[in-house]
């Protein structure tokens, strides 16, 4: 019997904020690569996370939330998205099933940008109805998915949850099969492409998410200024910048008496000494950076620029 042909490929995840593209990624992957908070536009640069399997290499690409706004930061987002999109062997959209479910008028709307060049893909794409575990009936399901096959009536579909892997073993096995022959493009012990010093920052900025919520200002972002290992024990100390626009947003990262920083500074340092295996020392200190919001170099300094610029 013939060994099926070894598989390698380019998935882009991309779709309407807040759709958990970071959280399937992370699930695929069985650890956390993209950061993840309840609020959108979460991720801002593409992340690259690799799968090896036995029969396929699927490198997956998340990218910033796809949706109808303007500006330069927006611009620059959308721009790291598409630029995913045109890169893929297989364009994957990811929605949020659950919210559709409920206001399905939204739909049409936030899939705008999306519906034409979607429609048009000659390449193999997959539209991705995520948070099926959210509903309680599944009837209320097939509606939108009756809407998602309207819209790209060639695409495969798939409900699935990436909070808690339903469906998604069909899914990967469909993307794999979509996946052009060839060996694989990565040794199968490496999980991305990102530095490991752009995780660190990523886990601390996502920890000022959770810890801020509503109320962490939109231009923040987090530098590595240094980074110290000691040989003899083994231990690494980890020196990391908070940037934001305004001093008044400096206030709100500190909190009264430093207590949101340290909060957040403390759950960073948990999951950096989980990631480096060894004992980690964190000191973050909080910069603001003026700019005005449409200027490139301003907005390179706070993340929001396509990965290939970086």
């Amino acid at each position: 019997m013939n060994k099926p042909p070894f598989r390698c490929g380019r998935v882009a995840l991309i779709g309407p904020p807040n759709a958990g593209k970071s959280t399937l990624l992370n699930t695929f992957l069985g650890r956390k690569l993209s950061i993840v908070s309840p609020l959108p536009q979460t991720t801002r640069n593409r992340i690259t996370g690799i799968l090896s399997d036995r029969d396929a290499q699927v490198i997956f690409i998340d990218t910033p939330g796809i949706y109808q706004q303007r500006g330069g930061t927006h611009r620059l987002m959308l721009r790291a998205a598409w630029d995913a999109l045109d890169g893929a062997d297989v364009p994957a959209v990811i929605v949020d099933a659950d919210l559709y479910a409920r206001k399905a008028e939204f739909l049409v709307n936030d899939l705008a940008p999306l519906r034409a060049p979607v429609a048009a893909e000659k390449r193999p794409v997959f539209v991705i109805a995520n948070k099926v575990d959210l509903l309680g009936d599944k009837s209320r399901l097939l509606p939108l998915l009756a809407s998602l096959h309207e819209l790209w009536p060639a695409a495969g579909l798939f409900p699935v949850s990436a909070a808690d892997g339903e469906g998604l073993p069909e899914l990967l096995a469909a993307v794999k099969l979509a996946l052009p022959e060839g060996p694989p493009c990565f040794p199968e012990d490496l999980f991305s492409t990102a530095p490991l010093r752009f995780m660190v920052a990523e886990i601390v900025r996502e920890k000022l998410f959770l810890t801020l919520r509503q109320e962490l200002p939109y231009f923040t972002s987090v530098d590595i200024e240094a980074w110290e290992e000691d040989d003899e024990s083994g231990a690494v100390e980890i020196h990391a910048v908070i940037n934001v626009a305004k001093s008044t947003h400096k206030a709100m990262v500190i909190g009264r008496a430093g207590r949101n920083i340290k909060q957040a500074g403390q759950a960073a340092r948990l999951e950096i000494a989980r990631l480096l295996g060894r004992k980690t020392h964190l000191r973050l200190w909080v910069k603001v950076r003026t700019g005005r919001a449409d200027e490139a170099e301003f907005l390179r300094s706070f993340g929001l620029v396509p990965e290939a610029e970086l």
